[in-house]
């Protein structure tokens, strides 16, 4: 699981739509706290999107294992 709470903020400049971002200020949203969350929500997304590309093979093997072999220790379960 990735987890970005507790790192350090730092200061960036970002160009961002001047109407979008006097509505925003004008419903009283904190701008840098919604950018920071909805980048972390985008960049975990994209983590595990790569993550599940780079690990298609390994899993696509372990899915074609458990269908010809089962699972370990499934004769021991109770539903």
């Amino acid at each position: 699981m990735l987890t970005f709470e507790g790192a350090p903020k730092k200061p960036t400049n970002l160009t961002l739509n001047t109407r979008v971002l006097e509505m925003a200020r004008e419903m009283g949203m904190n701008i840098s706290q919604t950018v920071d969350e909805l980048l972390a929500a985008e960049v975990q997304r994209r983590y595990w999107e790569r993550w599940n590309e780079d690990n298609k093979q390994a899993i696509a093997e372990y899915n074609a294992r458990i269908a010809s072999e089962d699972l370990p220790l499934a004769k021991y379960r109770t539903f």
